[in-house]
């Protein structure tokens, strides 16, 4: 038992290394606008949840990242679903976020379970995000967050993190497929074969910090 809580990566523990990481690289105007940017986001969505634990969670069919559709319907009758919602690629805490749970992917397959990561990015940056990460589970595309309204607040993107995006030389809407400016609050769901969401977890507006891979293990073990 030891050895297996050992084994569990802690998000929190890495989210200080990207930290540091991030103040060396970014110029401090940049990095100040995107902090200010994460704590406003704090204060203005600091329950976005629309989906809750207990609640029968909605089916839907999205594209992964080789434009093949892939159903919530389907996988459920095999096991259960761990669904989470990001940002995109562009987004360093996503990137680590993604990255963590790929390493308890073995733990989430032991019990059972599918792992999918919804973003309104394109395929093409969705296949980018799989990729760079190296990530082995399936990255699907939700273009205008049809699917993610249902679980999570979206809300468009403020025009000074954006600003900044493009003075750090990434098209922020080149990510996406429309210019709404739209996305999602990242949020953690555990959906069981009867389609009920038995956990639904988000920390919050403030996108540094994310659901922890021990929560997501603990609620697949219940």
């Amino acid at each position: 038992m030891t050895a297996e809580i050992l084994s569990i990566p802690s998000y929190k523990e890495s989210l200080d290394e990207l930290v540091q990481q991030l103040r060396d690289m970014i110029p401090e105007k940049q990095f100040e606008v995107f902090n200010h940017d994460a704590q406003q986001l704090g204060r203005n969505h600091a329950a976005p949840l629309v989906l809750k634990k207990g609640d029968r969670v909605p089916m839907f069919a999205l594209p992964n990242a080789a434009g093949k559709t892939v159903q919530l319907e389907t996988l459920l009758q095999t096991g259960p679903v761990v669904l989470t919602f990001y940002r995109g690629v562009w987004c360093p805490y996503c990137n680590l976020q993604l990255k963590t749970y790929q390493q308890i992917l073995p733990q989430i397959k032991e019990a059972g379970a599918h792992l999918i990561a919804v973003s309104p990015m394109t395929p093409d940056n969705t296949e980018a995000m799989r990729d760079s990460n190296e990530l082995e589970f399936e990255v699907l595309s939700d273009v205008g967050n049809k699917v993610a309204r249902k679980f999570t607040t979206v809300f468009k993107n403020d025009a000074a993190p954006i600003q900044a995006m493009t003075e750090l030389g990434y098209d922020f809407h080149g990510f996406y497929g429309d210019s709404s400016g739209d996305i999602p609050v990242p949020a953690t769901f555990v959906i069981n074969r009867s389609s009920v969401a038995v956990f639904a977890k988000s920390t919050g507006g403030d996108y540094r910090e994310r659901v922890e891979p021990r929560d997501i293990l603990d609620a697949l073990s219940e």
